[in-house]
């Protein structure tokens, strides 16, 4: 990977939208997380907190429900149809305004899930927002409006920071090119693995643009997040997905007891990743019972056509 920047990686905290979308409740759960120990915060909000709490909060239905579950967030134009009003960009500016003066000024703060949104709808809510010192502003667009990417960045003063999605250097390299976000944030996981990701950064650098990596997913791959982020020279925080999963640890051996120190995890100078896999930790928190379970049905080979008078595949 190149050699290590930093001995430890300093995490930022996900935290979901709370059951009741209130700057009070926004509050509560961000006050927790730093009582964890994180010194980075970042907090989900959305369409859904103006649902119930303002009235004429958005004028329109955004077209993303049209779609299936799955095509919601990818599909082209899913913000078409919406607009927010005055009263909705003062009831997000509501709930930033509460978290940031019951954390004070010590601790960055970023916010996501704001989309879809249109490029207008966009720029007039970063500029609504600029009085609050966020860290950045996460897929205010969708991945692939690069142009609108661009737009928004060139208009606000809040850093933007996109690209959970994106795959491979090739996927990356006109967004980076064209300096359409002012922070990457590639997924080790879905971006191509270690060296591809290192690699993106890299490119992103000669560009002036900084790394955050996304993860949600298991202890392994946070292992293989922390390695890649210690070669990583211009990188910011790690993301951190599973602290409210209470048996995330006990999927591998090897990890400290206190595993986050001051906001900070130590880069493992174990050899390969620095954990072990936890079998008996596995099978115990499956969501579905059964752990290598035969897969006979792989050995048959599926080609050509289904022919059901032969009763399988010719």
């Amino acid at each position: 990977l190149g050699g290590k920047y930093r001995d430890r990686i300093r995490l930022y905290a996900d935290t979901p939208a709370p059951a009741k979308a209130t700057p009070e409740g926004y509050t509560e759960r961000v006050l927790a997380r730093k009582k964890m120990g994180l010194t980075f915060i970042k907090f989900d909000v959305g369409l859904h907190v103006l649902n119930g709490y303002v009235e004429d909060g958005v004028v329109g239905t955004p077209t993303q429900y049209e779609y299936g579950l799955g095509y919601r967030w990818t599909a082209r134009g899913t913000a078409v149809g919406t607009q927010l009003t005055d009263r909705g960009i003062a009831r997000f500016v509501e709930i930033v305004a509460a978290v940031r003066e019951a954390v004070g000024w010590r601790i960055p703060l970023a916010v996501d899930h704001f989309g879809p949104l249109t490029v207008n709808d966009a720029i007039r809510l970063g500029h609504a927002l600029e009085p609050y010192g966020l860290a950045w502003m996460e897929d205010i667009m969708p991945w692939w409006n690069v142009e609108g990417n661009l737009q928004v960045t060139r208009s606000i003063n809040v850093p933007t920071l996109n690209g959970e999605d994106i795959y491979l250097w090739d996927g990356w390299r006109e967004m980076i090119e064209k300096r359409a976000i002012d922070i990457i944030q590639p997924d080790l996981l879905t971006a191509g693995g270690m060296l591809e990701t290192k690699k993106i950064a890299d490119y992103a650098e000669r560009y002036g643009l900084p790394t955050v990596l996304h993860f949600a997913g298991s202890p392994i791959a946070f292992m293989a997040n922390l390695h890649c982020a210690a070669a990583i020279p211009s990188f910011i925080a790690l993301e951190h997905h599973a602290l409210d999963l209470p048996f995330w640890k006990d999927l591998v051996t090897g990890l400290p007891d206190n595993l986050i120190e001051d906001g900070y995890v130590r880069v493992s100078e174990k050899p390969g990743l620095g954990v072990d896999l936890n079998y008996e930790g596995i099978e115990k928190n499956l969501r579905f019972p059964g752990l290598f379970e035969p897969t006979d049905e792989w050995n048959t080979p599926k080609l050509g056509f289904w022919r059901p008078d032969k009763k399988g595949w010719h």
